[in-house]
């Protein structure tokens, strides 16, 4: 049962509003790069968990990225690791307010009215709600929700089945080849969660290595046939008409009831995720900065909807921009935390090989530069 609670609570967080960028993702650059780009992005990015992983598990104290960037490799790297994070964390967290409102606004407002702003903070107010009550009672709620999701999405997958058509899986556009990258990089990546995983562990298990290990890379696989038999009801139904966020182009071609499972699939996707991710940012302001508890909630929490506020509302840009950007630099400071932590904690060096890895982050923070100009 523990093993579930933390797969539930990683899959929380991975699975969310990545997901409804992917289908135009794969309509732009074509089903089959962005099922490819899947097999490659799923080993690197299990890969680079349990590298983190391994230096969360052989450190004593609590941190959080930035806190074992200046254990392992000084103070500038912690201020580096920092900004990353806020980049990353904040704009995921403002990518499910954008779309976790307009999803509670098209399943709602038709019966109560109201505006997708007023969703907005309904959505915010719940979630940060459950940040503030912790990760126990986040734990519990992540496992109803996500046993909620699957079967949402099992039902939404054979309603939409009829209106399938196989030739829009045929399309492969290589003027768009770098395209995938951010966002999917965006909706596999779980990092966050992994300190989390081990304090859920540590207590109550003796084998945290090895199920820390499970988690991470069922978690990943998971998300990743999630996200393919989304893709493939969403591209094969609107096609063409595929939308930025997936529902509104879905509900053109079949609308009824199942838009309406749509649309409840993703509040229940983007609310999981941001409590989950929510609450990993709270502790780097409170376990690596030092703020009050209380403090540390109201900047994790507020900082989105200010953001929100202020206009910043366009859904591709945010997790494409997160996703290639953000990531791209958090892998890299995984890969140099590890090398420092082989050498301080056992006077080993790194594999040569894991600066492939590297590379694979450089490539694409250059390539979504070169994308967006």
């Amino acid at each position: 049962m523990l093993f579930l609670k933390a797969l539930s609570v990683f899959l929380g967080t991975v699975i969310g509003v990545g997901m409804f960028g992917l289908p135009f993702v794969a309509l732009k650059a074509g089903f089959l790069i962005t099922a490819l780009y899947f097999l490659f992005m799923c080993f690197i990015v299990i890969l680079a968990h349990y590298l983190y992983g391994e230096v969360v598990l052989n450190t004593k104290e609590k941190h959080r990225l930035p806190g074992y960037a200046q254990k392992y490799l000084g103070e500038a790297w912690k201020k580096f690791a920092f900004v990353v994070m806020i980049i990353g964390l904040t704009g995921a967290l403002l990518a499910y307010l954008v779309i976790g409102g307009q999803f509670l606004n098209a399943l709602f407002s038709s019966y109560l009215g109201g505006s997708p702003v007023l969703y907005t903070f309904i959505f915010f107010a719940f979630g940060a709600y459950l940040v503030f009550r912790g990760i126990k009672s986040i734990s519990e709620v992540e496992l109803s929700l996500l046993i909620v999701l699957f079967i949402i999405l099992t039902v939404f997958l054979i309603k939409a089945f009829p209106f399938i058509n196989v030739e829009y899986f045929k399309e492969v556009n290589l003027k768009h080849l770098t395209f995938p990258y951010g966002v999917i990089l965006f909706s596999l990546w779980g990092s966050t969660m992994v300190p989390e995983i081990k304090e859920m562990f540590a207590l109550k298990t003796r084998e945290v290595r090895k199920d820390l290990k499970r988690v991470i890379f069922w978690g990943v696989l998971i998300a990743a046939a999630v996200y393919l038999s989304f893709i493939f009801i969403v591209l094969g139904v609107s096609g063409p008409n595929t939308s930025e966020e997936a529902m509104s182009g879905f509900s053109q071609a079949v609308g009824g009831n199942i838009i309406k499972l749509g649309f409840l699939f993703g509040v229940i996707s983007c609310f999981t995720s941001f409590i989950t991710v929510a609450l990993a940012l709270k502790k780097i302001f409170w376990y690596d900065f030092g703020f009050s508890k209380d403090l540390a909630w109201v900047l994790t929490c507020f900082l989105p909807l200010i953001l929100f506020l202020l206009g910043l509302r366009e859904f591709i840009g945010i997790i494409s921009f997160t996703g290639a950007i953000a990531l791209g630099f958090e892998g890299i400071i995984i890969i140099f935390l590890y090398k420092e932590f082989l050498k301080k904690k056992f006077s080993r060096k790194m594999n040569p090989g894991l600066y492939l890895l590297f590379a694979v982050f450089i490539l694409g923070i250059v390539f979504e530069v070169i994308y967006f100009f």
